[in-house]
C-alpha cells in the first residue's frame, strides 16, 4: 500500500526557499519505503486572519516556482477561485480545495473538471465544520467528473467551542469506506484558530496525534514543515521543524508498516 505524504511551507516565500526545502523534505522521506511525497505550498493564503499577514507570491509567480519544485518531487497547491482551477492544475500534481471551501460546488466541479483533464488528483479539505459523513456530497459532485481513486480527503479537525479544535479519529474509516483516500491534516488539527491576529497552536503534540491518525487508518499524512518555524510567514505556531518532522517520520512509520501489513 502507498502511503502519502504532503509536506511544505504553509506559504510560498520565496523561490530559493521552497526549492531548498523541496530538497530536503524529499532527502529524509526518500529513506521510508512505500512513502510517497509530496511537495506543499500555497501561491496565496487568501484566508489569512490579519490583513495585514503575508500572502505569498501570488498566482503567476506562484506557479512558476512550483514549477521549478516539480523537478524535484510532485507538488500540491490549492486553489481559491473556480475559474483558475484549470490553469493550476496544468501545473500541479495535486489540486486541493481549502476547508473553508469544501462546500463551494463551483470550485469543486471545476477543480475535479481540471484534475480528470490534466490526469491530476483532488484533494479537498474538510471544514471544520462537517461531520466526515458529510463528505458524501462532496464526493457526489466529485465523481460525475472524476473517479473517486483519484480524490483524497483531508480531516483537519473540528471547531470545539471557540479557538479550539478536536479530531474524531473515526473519520478516516469513513472515507476509506465512501472509496476515496483519507489524508490526516497532523499541523493544522493543532491550531487554535482565531487568537488575536494570528492563528496560535500547540505543535508538542503532533507526534502522538499523527500517530494515532496513522494507527486509525489514515491513508497518508499532511504536515507543514519549516527549517525556521519561528521566522515562517504562515502557521509559524504549528509548522514543525525538519528535526521534529524527521521524528515523527520515525514515530509513525512503524505504525504505516504495521497497517500496510496482510491480515
Amino acid at each position: 500500500m502507498t502511503f502519502h505524504l504532503f509536506a511544505g511551507p504553509c506559504v510560498i516565500e520565496s523561490k530559493g526557499h521552497s526549492l531548498e526545502m523541496a530538497h530536503k523534505l524529499k532527502e529524509i522521506v526518500d529513506n521510508y519505503p512505500n512513502i510517497k511525497f509530496y511537495f506543499k505550498s500555497s501561491f496565496d493564503k487568501a484566508n489569512r486572519s490579519s490583513p495585514d499577514s503575508f500572502r505569498g507570491p501570488g498566482l503567476q509567480n506562484g506557479l512558476k516556482i512550483l514549477e521549478e519544485a516539480k523537478k524535484i518531487a510532485p507538488v500540491i497547491t490549492d486553489f481559491h477561485e473556480a475559474a483558475t482551477a484549470d490553469e493550476v492544475a496544468s501545473v500541479v500534481d495535486v489540486l486541493q480545495v481549502p476547508a473553508f471551501l469544501c462546500r463551494q460546488t463551483d470550485l469543486i466541479v471545476e477543480g475535479a473538471k481540471a484534475c480528470a483533464k490534466y490526469k491530476r488528483k483532488f484533494n479537498v479539505k474538510k471544514g471544520q465544520f462537517l461531520s466526515a459523513y458529510e463528505l458524501k456530497n462532496v464526493v457526489d459532485k466529485v465523481t460525475p467528473f472524476l473517479d473517486i481513486k483519484d480524490l483524497f480527503l483531508t480531516e483537519r479537525g473540528n471547531s470545539f467551542g471557540y479557538n479550539n479544535l478536536v479530531v474524531d479519529m473515526t473519520g478516516f474509516s469513513i472515507i476509506n469506506d465512501m472509496g476515496a483516500i483519507s489524508i490526516f491534516d497532523a499541523t493544522h488539527s493543532l491550531q487554535l484558530p482565531g487568537i488575536g491576529k494570528t492563528s496560535g497552536g500547540k505543535r508538542e503534540f503532533a507526534i502522538p496525534l499523527a500517530r494515532a491518525g496513522v494507527a486509525a487508518f489514515a491513508k497518508g499524512l499532511f504536515m507543514e514543515v519549516h527549517d525556521n518555524p519561528s521566522m515562517a510567514k504562515s502557521d509559524a505556531s504549528t509548522v514543525l521543524s525538519l528535526e521534529l518532522f524527521t521524528k515523527l517520520l520515525e514515530s509513525v512509520y512503524p505504525v504505516i508498516l504495521l497497517n500496510s501489513s496482510p491480515s
